[in-house]
């Protein structure tokens, strides 16, 4: 277990969060995000900043592009996965796009996209039913040629599947994130098991040829604490490279808290190899204080770093309020930002 205060995990820090959330649900009724925004994924992309999000509205998951100048104010593109009921498809219902595969994968590196035999490739799950992740998930991919990154062409079948997986992962997969080492491809994802009061873990999988997966056998690769702040959810995955070591990224959720709720927290994860990882022993990214954005949960990480300055982009939820614009099973969730310092000449950022 790495200590918080350790000289080596400094730089991963986030101390400063911008006082307002960054990307909000619109509250229109039969809008893709009439009640929630979510699972945020940023990238700059000829010469803008683009964030990939989800959308959820009381229906089902769908997923949408926006772009920025400035990392803060953002506008949405366009719907990139929309849900499609009149067809037969085994995604019909929607989806919520988590990765697409970059072309540097450095954590001092700024996420561009990288291109496989010619087109750019993203990675998402999608659920069984309607309704609020109603069934098992599984994974899917989509590619694109459009340079506006607004035409994408799902492929028929999941790539991945509970389906022929172990116990802890027979309730659904969720977040995955794609990375290639030594000629393999790596996809890693988190899944819970069948439990009413179910877990989640991450787990890793191998690939030779980009399409068809091979689960290892130590899964899963990040297991829940016996006792702590992650000992129930161990979610979502983001992994980068640091030199000759591996990040991982990810939410944990511990138990109940003094004030009777179950806070979702970030956490961090160091790895020599991918597939023995040493936790770091507290969230990097803690839950606010009463009265804030991410009183309840802040979780769902991306990662994002320019000129100097780590950029951690978060779901935050708190409690529903007629002064916010959404509200999801009584909770505001929306999409935050903290940084390692405050950008030059940028308002509105506070030390937390």
């Amino acid at each position: 277990m790495i200590s918080n205060s350790d000289k080596s995990i400094q730089k991963y820090l986030t101390p400063y969060r911008y006082s307002r959330p960054v990307v909000h649900g619109s509250g229109k009724k039969g809008a893709f995000d009439e009640k929630s925004v979510d699972i945020p994924f940023v990238f700059w992309h000829q010469g803008r900043y683009y964030m990939i999000y989800t959308g959820y509205d009381g229906i089902g998951y769908q997923s949408a592009l926006a772009s920025s100048n400035d990392l803060i104010h953002w506008r949405f593109q366009g719907l990139i996965l929309k849900r499609c009921p009149e067809s037969t498809r085994w995604d019909k219902n929607g989806g919520a796009v988590t990765w697409v595969l970059k072309s540097d994968d450095r954590f001092a590196a700024m996420p561009k996209l990288r291109k496989v035999e010619g087109r750019y490739w993203l990675i998402y799950h999608s659920y069984p039913g309607e309704g609020y992740e109603d069934g098992a998930a599984e994974i899917g991919m989509a590619w694109c040629e459009d340079e506006k990154l607004l035409e994408w062409h799902y492929l028929d079948q999941p790539i991945f599947s509970w389906k022929d997986g172990k116990s802890w992962e027979a309730g659904g997969l969720y977040k995955a994130c794609m990375i290639e080492k030594g000629g393999f491809w790596y996809l890693f994802y988190n899944a819970k098991n069948k439990a009413e009061h179910w877990k989640e873990q991450i787990g890793m999988a191998v690939s030779k040829d980009f399409f068809h997966w091979q689960r290892i056998e130590g899964n899963p690769i990040l297991k829940n604490s016996q006792h702590g702040w992650d000992q129930t959810f161990v979610s979502d995955p983001y992994i980068l490279r640091d030199g000759d070591k591996w990040l991982c990224f990810y939410y944990g959720i511990g138990k109940q808290e003094e004030d009777g709720l179950y806070h979702a927290e970030e956490g961090l994860a160091v790895s020599e190899d991918l597939l023995h990882w040493e936790k770091v022993e507290a969230p990097i990214l803690r839950h606010g204080a009463e009265g804030a954005f991410d009183h309840h949960h802040a979780h769902k990480p991306a990662i994002f770093y320019e000129n100097g300055i780590l950029y951690h982009f978060y779901c935050a939820t708190c409690q529903a309020s007629p002064e916010y614009p959404t509200e999801l099973f009584g909770e505001y969730r929306t999409i935050c930002v903290a940084a390692s310092a405050i950008p030059d000449q940028q308002k509105g950022w506070v030390r937390v």
